[in-house]
């Protein structure tokens, strides 16, 4: 009787923990497996969806910032905004603009002190979750922030794929009251980390083949043709023209990764992604295209701020492509 019981119970010690381990395992799979499924994969993408937005935008640490612009701009975003979302004004927050565009262009940079100032009176801390949008599929000024923030090492931002009319599309509530931001500590900035360009620099390289110009203004901008805004149409010897429209779908969503690295890589070809400078005609949309690099998996290129409202100004050479 002894015997068989010493049996019984090596058979147990060799199999029967084996089995449990198993069992175990199975059990911490499945767990692990439940816990992927419900745990959404961290998006590394510069965009966020309509739909995601909607799943998340109750979350404490997010901040949702309205970038609109537009003739009286303050009243149409006190009407009818996105619930929750403060507003930030392109002209007066995110640039410096000079008495003469020759001097940056026409929307320079702002200095650290302002920049501070401005994300602190927005409720940003360097712990938040800066969501943009605006109603020009991320043109004018949601890119530009996006910039701005990537550019001082600020971790979480992303712009809303298809702006305020695809947030419209599924549900986002609507707002009209006066929105609060958080209190928050100053948010202190140093510099901007980011690469760009000088007038000089560019005037440099444009035409020099181991270097890449972009220029993401419209067509007839670019030829020569008409110019709405600056004084003089044309474009920068050596530029090459692709624009930022071109990075959207028929219903203003931002291309696939896929398609956005295969258009700009084809591109780019051997050179080296510090020989690429992306401009505009003020630096604002050119953020749209170095956003859409980023979407794509491709290293963030050289911003030339000035682009052409400054270039423009200064008595540099300007090419066209009008028939004589």
């Amino acid at each position: 009787m002894v015997m068989k019981t010493t049996m019984v119970f090596v058979f147990l010690l060799l199999f029967g923990c084996n089995t449990n381990k198993n069992e175990q395992k199975s059990v911490d799979n499945q767990n692990n497996s439940k816990t992927e499924v419900m745990s959404p994969k961290q998006n590394t993408s510069p965009l966020i969806s309509a739909s995601e937005l909607l799943r998340i935008y109750q979350n404490e640490a997010i901040v949702l910032i309205d970038t609109r612009m537009g003739k009286d701009i303050k009243n149409t975003y006190q009407q009818r905004h996105l619930s929750g979302a403060l507003h930030v004004n392109l002209n007066e927050q995110l640039s410096d603009i000079k008495e003469d565009a020759a001097n940056g262009g026409r929307h320079p940079l702002p200095s650290m002190e302002k920049f501070s100032k401005t994300l602190t009176s927005l409720g940003i801390s360097p712990e938040s979750h800066v969501i943009l949008y605006d109603d020009t599929n991320g043109a004018i000024a949601s890119a530009r922030f996006w910039w701005m923030l990537k550019a001082i090492g600020h971790k979480k931002v992303h712009v809303l794929d298809g702006g305020l009319q695809k947030a419209e599309k599924v549900g986002f509530p609507m707002g009209s009251s006066v929105e609060t931001p958080k209190t928050v500590s100053p948010y202190k900035v140093y510099e901007w980390k980011l690469p760009m360009a000088t007038i000089d620099e560019v005037e440099k390289i444009s035409q020099d083949k181991e270097h890449l110009v972009i220029d993401v203004r419209a067509q007839e901008r670019y030829n020569g043709e008409t110019e709405p805004i600056d004084l003089v149409a044309g474009h920068i010897p050596g530029a090459v023209n692709v624009p930022f429209s071109t990075n959207l779908d028929e219903n203003g969503l931002y291309l696939s990764p896929d398609s956005l690295k295969e258009k700009y890589q084809k591109l780019i070809g051997s050179r080296s992604i510090e020989n690429v400078t992306v401009h505009c005609g003020s630096g604002v949309t050119a953020c749209h295209t170095i956003l859409a690099m980023a979407h794509a998996g491709i290293e963030i290129p050289n911003l030339y701020v000035g682009s052409w409202s400054e270039w423009s100004r200064n008595n540099k050479t300007i090419a066209t492509n009008l028939k004589e």
